[in-house]
């Protein structure tokens, strides 16, 4: 009798490791069963109503702007001889005033006359170059300045400032 109560217990046990399929499978065909689900159903989008949009009338203002290519910004000197003039080549801006007076004393050591101005509204000290009463000569000695130090790639990015008064 312990025999057969030993191999119908056996026979339970392989009957149940048997049947029963990883539940990790069963999960897995499902997941991928709904996604192909979802990708074989047409993505049907309902449109929603819209209110229309009801503009009012807008007044244009004249604003005086600086020549495209060019920053507008009104800026004071803090370093340098104060003689700037319309347009400036700007190599350098920095937050930081003692990160501006470094660049400064390199060009100065370079032969330029270095001036660094502050602008207040973004809080940054520009470090200029030189600077000129006329948009092309500033243009013309940006792009010199550029070819001179071809090999730095901080002073690729120069700039021209209109200094507003």
């Amino acid at each position: 009798m312990r025999k057969l109560v030993v191999l119908g217990m056996g026979m339970c046990i392989v009957l149940a490791f048997s049947s029963c399929k990883s539940s990790e499978s069963a999960y897995k065909k499902a997941y991928e069963k709904a996604k192909q689900k979802e990708l074989t159903e047409p993505q049907n989008t309902v449109p929603t109503d819209v209110a229309p949009l009801v503009s009012a009338p807008v007044e244009a203002k004249v604003v005086e702007s600086a020549p495209v290519g060019v920053r507008r910004e009104k800026v004071e000197v803090v370093s340098g001889v104060d003689g700037l003039k319309d347009y400036s080549v700007v190599c350098g801006s920095f937050g930081v005033k003692a990160n501006a007076e470094g660049l400064k004393d390199f060009l100065d050591k370079e032969g330029y006359n270095a001036v660094i101005a502050f602008n207040s509204d973004a809080a940054m000290y520009r470090v200029i170059v030189s600077t000129y009463a006329d948009r092309s000569s500033a243009e013309s000695a940006r792009d010199a300045f550029k070819a001179k130090y071809s090999n730095r790639k901080d002073f690729q990015g120069s700039w021209l400032l209109y200094r507003i008064k």
